[in-house]
């Protein structure tokens, strides 16, 4: 009995020094893996991951934000590490995987809705920090992100290994010797982790950033990523460094542009947080992008309207008329949901809080989107510097207090006509459009009649080869 309890004693023992030395590894700190694990923990805030893998703040990294695209809804996915729904089971090598190439750890491929084509520059030793901060730094969420479920044909991710020989670049960041230590650092940063042309840089046919146009604007779902290279009227050429570091820092440059949409998130969730040692070299690189002038546009966005007030003109008597129909005119919906916070006269308050109508780039660009989309759903950005909050006048399904299409239309068009870019109009179907996520794209029906037109070619052809068959056996 004394001898099978001894046994018994060594088996615990050597059971409980297992356990441990899993234990210890599990939750590794030692002073080189907790500085790993706060480098990566920085390079993840870079990457702005938080803003498409977070839905709820209690879950972080949990996946299940949807995420709308041209071509469908896509869903973030599971990004902790959790073995069942996460990536708990990768190996640094298929985590490197996944972020620079686009190929989940079972060897199907991610949609480019997640930057990979940006990530792709990123050195092996801050994927190493990016993987053991998600490894070792992040709660792991045992919950199932929903699937991605694309129409056909864009449901088969092979289809993404061709398109990925195409357009994916697959070297690492190259510093130019030509160039400062910040200028590198900076495009790193605007090349790499913040992916910046993602949003930025217009798309092709086949939804891949086109190079020759890179950081000149494009359509992100509902907003419009406007161009910022360093061109003076189509750009953000006449901004100072400082001007850059503010407007990331903070969201705002009094007079000139305030962050909203996806740029709002980025600024909250991310920039806010760099040091100010990167965003100066982020200044510093997009001060030397090369222009890309937009002939559209003969002055500067940040420089279009003035001040005005049809408000002394309207009272009387009868009050502000509604058209014949008794419908609300652009003025009267202007006065009664705008003019209280940014004034009669569209300078808004004097703190800037609420900002002018006037010298404001989502007025004074030819692109209209980003208007129509502060009037839909607001703004709500979160800095140092406090909140910066706007109702949304899209409202829900069945929301009485809601404003239409046609009314969204006219507001904005009399914001327009009066404080920014006066030929400029925007239609109810504009609104309509924005409403619904964005513009889509041809390419789901182009994908489906390619298919079919090569189906009817193949079935010709064999149709042609039975029937030439059984004229020679005749």
């Amino acid at each position: 009995m004394s001898n099978f309890s001894h046994r018994l004693r060594r088996v615990l023992v050597l059971f409980a020094g297992c356990l441990a030395a899993a234990s210890s590894h599990a939750i590794d700190r030692s002073p080189e893996t907790a500085a790993l694990i706060k480098r990566g923990e920085y390079l993840a805030t870079a990457s702005d991951c938080a803003a498409c893998h977070t839905v709820s703040q209690a879950k972080p990294f949990a996946g299940g934000l949807p995420l709308n695209s041209p071509l469908g809804t896509i869903y973030s996915t599971n990004i902790t590490p959790s073995n069942n729904f996460g990536i708990g089971r990768y190996t640094e090598e298929q985590f490197s995987q996944a972020i620079r190439h686009g190929i989940r750890a079972d060897g199907a491929n991610l949609y480019p809705a997640m930057p990979y084509t940006s990530y792709s520059v990123l050195t092996d030793d801050d994927v190493r920090a990016l993987y053991t901060y998600f490894m070792l730094g992040v709660t792991p969420v045992d919950v199932r992100a929903p699937d991605t479920k694309l129409p056909f044909p864009l449901n088969l991710r092979a289809s993404l290994k061709v398109w990925n020989l195409l357009f994916l670049n697959t070297h690492t960041y190259q510093a130019d010797p030509h160039q400062s230590a910040e200028w590198n650092r900076g495009r790193y940063l605007v090349q790499g982790a913040a992916h910046c042309s993602v949003c930025h840089t217009p798309r092709g046919f086949l939804m891949q950033e086109e190079p020759r146009l890179e950081l000149s604007g494009g359509q992100v779902g509902t907003w419009y990523a406007p161009n910022i290279t360093s061109d003076a009227a189509s750009g953000i050429g006449t901004w100072t460094r400082e001007e850059l570091v503010e407007y990331l820092r903070n969201g705002r440059l009094r007079g000139k542009a305030q962050a909203a949409g996806d740029m709002g998130e980025a600024v909250e969730h991310s920039f806010q947080y760099l040091s100010s040692a990167d965003l100066e070299a982020i200044a510093t690189y997009m001060k030397s992008v090369p222009p890309i002038h937009d002939s559209r546009d003969s002055t500067s966005r940040f420089t279009v309207g003035r001040m005005s007030s049809d408000l002394a003109t309207l009272r009387g008597a009868d009050g502000i008329r509604s058209d014949n129909d008794g419908n609300p005119t652009g003025a009267e919906l202007f006065q009664g949901n705008c003019a209280s916070c940014h004034s009669a006269e569209g300078q808004g308050s004097k703190d800037g809080y609420y900002p002018s109508l006037f010298h404001n780039s989502a007025t004074g660009s030819v692109n209209a989107n980003n208007l129509v989309a502060t009037i839909l759903y607001g703004v709500d950005r979160t800095t140092s510097k406090g909140q910066a909050y706007m109702p949304g006048f899209g409202g829900k399904p069945n929301d009485f207090t809601a404003l239409s299409d046609r009314e969204i239309a006219l507001v904005g068009g009399y914001v327009l006509l009066h404080y920014g870019l006066a030929d400029r109009s925007i239609t109810a179907q504009d609104v309509a459009e924005v409403r619904r996520g964005g513009p889509t794209s041809p390419l789901i029906t182009l994908a489906r009649a390619g298919i079919a037109a090569g189906v009817v070619i193949v079935i010709l052809a064999l149709a042609f080869l039975i029937v030439r068959g059984r004229r020679r056996a005749l």
